[in-house]
């Protein structure tokens, strides 16, 4: 049992398998089909780690670190934020790439970006969560990266690219409220 337990990745492909198996299931029948089931999934689960890890790092990573004694300080920054930003970005990403498939699978990516009547709730998550994925990749990514040291900066950079960073996930923060209302209020 500990040794399962103990190797993420024997669970993440038990829970996967389990996962699929529950989709060939004959209860589990989405009411516009399988793909769009697929998708639906992938994009909360996408969804769930992207969010999940902007709340870490504003909730737990950011008000923790004045508060870390120096010597340990590198533990967080060579090891924990790269992994944990690595996750980040690409969950973003993926998160709306699922959207996007989904939306289009509903027939409604045209209305939902156009902020037409009948898809404007989403489109407006839509345009949210596009805005909030473009400022992980642009504003947050770059700073992170010399705020970290994984990119050559001086002292000074570092500190504007880690406040810049901070405010920029801070105003995901701001947004990723309306963002999931509109998400899940949709349908």
């Amino acid at each position: 049992m500990d040794k399962f337990f103990g190797n993420l990745h024997a669970v993440l492909a038990v829970s996967l398998v389990l996962a699929i198996g529950l989709m060939f299931a004959p209860y589990f029948a989405p009411p516009l089909g399988l793909w769009n089931g697929i998708f639906q999934w992938l994009h909360v689960f996408f969804g769930i780690t992207w969010i999940g890890l902007l709340y870490y790092f504003n909730f737990v990573q950011i008000p923790t670190m004045p508060k870390i004694p120096a010597e340990l300080k590198p533990g967080i920054s060579k090891f924990i934020a790269p992994k944990a930003l690595f996750f980040f970005r690409w969950a973003a990403l993926l998160t709306v790439i699922t959207g996007l498939i989904l939306a289009w699978l509903y027939n409604e990516l045209e209305d939902a970006l156009l902020l037409r009547e009948s898809a404007r709730l989403i489109g407006i998550g839509m345009w949210l969560a596009l805005f909030m994925a473009a400022n992980v990749w642009f504003l947050i990514w770059p700073n992170q990266k010399k705020a970290l040291g994984l990119v050559e900066a001086d002292d000074a950079t570092k500190a504007r690219a880690a406040r810049t960073a901070m405010i920029a996930s801070r105003l995901n923060v701001l947004l990723s409220l309306p963002m999931l209302l509109a998400m899940t209020n949709y349908h």
